[in-house]
């Protein structure tokens, strides 16, 4: 390979690369901010609430096991899985089936409401006490509010 293709490679290969585009970083969003995630304490006290409805709502409506129930506790799905069942319908043990499968569901859809509210609420807490420990710790003997330049002490 001569010297003059050689240079003529690198200044082909340099001009491929000075027309590709390369993101170091997302432009900010219109309407301000840094793209750090805020969250205030309304908000989790809002989606807690909301999981803690549904929550209610699911077990009051969701509970097809239970609907009807006869004196023995079983619902009148499940009682209708086992009288047709009895009579040698598959149909029968497939309603008995769906009605397990059904509860199982409904209880893992039930947690996870009952935990999404229950760490909201918990979060809600924690940080509530977390700021009040910090405004206490940050208080001279006297009471006073510490100084910037003792603040700047703890980051150092």
């Amino acid at each position: 390979m001569a010297w003059a293709e050689w240079e003529q490679l690198k200044a082909e290969a340099g001009a491929k690369h000075a027309t590709r585009m390369q993101l170091n970083h997302l432009a900010p969003a219109a309407g301000g901010g840094d793209g750090d995630l805020v969250v205030h304490q309304d908000d989790l006290g809002a989606v807690g609430h909301e999981a803690h409805i549904l929550y209610e709502d699911l077990q009051k409506k969701a509970d097809i096991a239970g609907a009807g129930a006869d004196d023995g506790g079983s619902g009148s799905t499940a009682q209708a899985g086992a009288a047709l069942k009895s009579r040698g319908f598959e149909t029968g043990a497939a309603l008995e089936t769906t009605v397990k499968v059904w509860t199982s569901q409904v209880k893992s859809v039930l947690q996870a409401c009952a935990h999404i509210s229950n760490h909201l609420d918990y979060s809600k807490k924690r940080h509530a006490e977390d700021d009040a420990q910090i405004g206490t710790v940050l208080r001279g003997v006297d009471g006073a509010a510490e100084p910037v330049s003792k603040l700047n002490e703890y980051f150092q």
